[in-house]
């Protein structure tokens, strides 16, 4: 048998927990199922320097004050890979893991968005071994060596700067002649002698000793020349992808996967909501994500009492 919920979250980032917490507050019988561990991509970020109340906080000890708040209300916590959620009866929503099976008249997805990867050669080869997505996690492996980020926009050029604190040297890959980071973070970036950058190229090759990588074929798009650079570890940020796969069944994405909603956090299903990174929108921030938790926990109740 299911277990039973009122509200069913799929996601527990920061937009997630945030809606857990206003339904819980509701006095509503509550369930947030993830993959991994509370927090979402907050655990992978070293400073959070623009969430109101903190002149910085690192992104692990945000994660951990936000799920003491969550949990206060009698919002509960579960490890679980959601493999689809179906239209039952009666207005129930039945949500199956990889290991066990919910239902709920209402169900929240916030399950956010991934990395996008490269597609070129080594980089599946070296994952684990030089090609990472997360400086925080990886940064310390390689102290006092030269390594490479791929991408120019925030997420690129913060973990940059935080790689400068361990590595020798940071070189920044970027397709364009110029960055698309915040002005602030490209002042910061510029300024720091550990930095360099190389303009208009694209990976075509990560290259290795079969074991762990070694550097980089690029190619400049503007001269047409290929060279190598010379690099222990490459850091990807070069877009994200939502992760909306177990949603597809339910007719609710664009045809890129992103989840489309109104401004209460609404999809076309009657009692189905999304949140956070997974939506069609444009900015996206733990603060957008907290926002759009708080409207989506509160409409989760409205839902609730219309349907009683």
């Amino acid at each position: 048998m299911a277990k039973e919920y009122d509200v069913i979250v799929i996601g527990a980032g920061p937009g997630g927990m945030t809606a857990a917490l206003y339904a819980s507050r509701a006095n509503l019988k509550v369930l947030m199922l993830d993959r991994g561990i509370y927090g979402g991509q907050m655990n992978n970020t070293a400073e959070v320097e623009n969430y109101p109340g903190y002149k910085s906080i690192l992104g692990p000890d945000l994660a951990e004050k936000m799920y003491e708040s969550t949990i206060q209300f009698g919002a509960e916590y579960a490890y679980g890979n959601v493999e689809s959620v179906e239209l039952v009866a009666d207005n129930l929503k039945l949500v199956k893991t990889d290991s066990d099976e919910y239902q709920a008249p209402v169900v929240i997805i916030a399950t956010g968005s991934q990395h996008r990867k490269l597609g070129v050669p080594g980089e599946e080869e070296y994952g684990g071994g030089g090609v990472s997505y997360c400086a925080v996690c990886d940064g310390a492996f390689f102290r006092d060596k030269k390594v490479a980020v791929v991408g120019g926009g925030d997420s690129a050029i913060e973990e940059g700067i935080y790689l400068t604190q361990l590595a020798q040297n940071v070189n920044v890959i970027h397709r364009r002649d110029q960055l698309r980071a915040q002005a602030i973070i490209q002042q910061r970036a510029f300024a720091n002698d550990k930095m360099t950058f190389t303009w208009d190229t694209v990976v075509k090759e990560i290259k290795g000793d079969g074991q762990k990588v070694t550097g980089l074929l690029v190619h400049n798009k503007k001269t047409g020349e290929d060279s190598e650079i010379e690099a222990s570890g490459v850091f990807i940020y070069v877009g994200i992808e939502p992760m909306t796969e177990a949603f597809q069944n339910l007719g609710i994405t664009d045809e890129a996967g992103w989840i489309e909603t109104n401004d209460r956090m609404e999809t076309k299903i009657p009692g189905i909501y999304a949140l956070g990174d997974v939506r069609k929108k444009n900015l996206r921030q733990i603060t957008t994500a907290v926002g759009d938790g708080g409207i989506a926990g509160q409409e989760a109740f409205n839902y609730l009492q219309t349907i009683k």
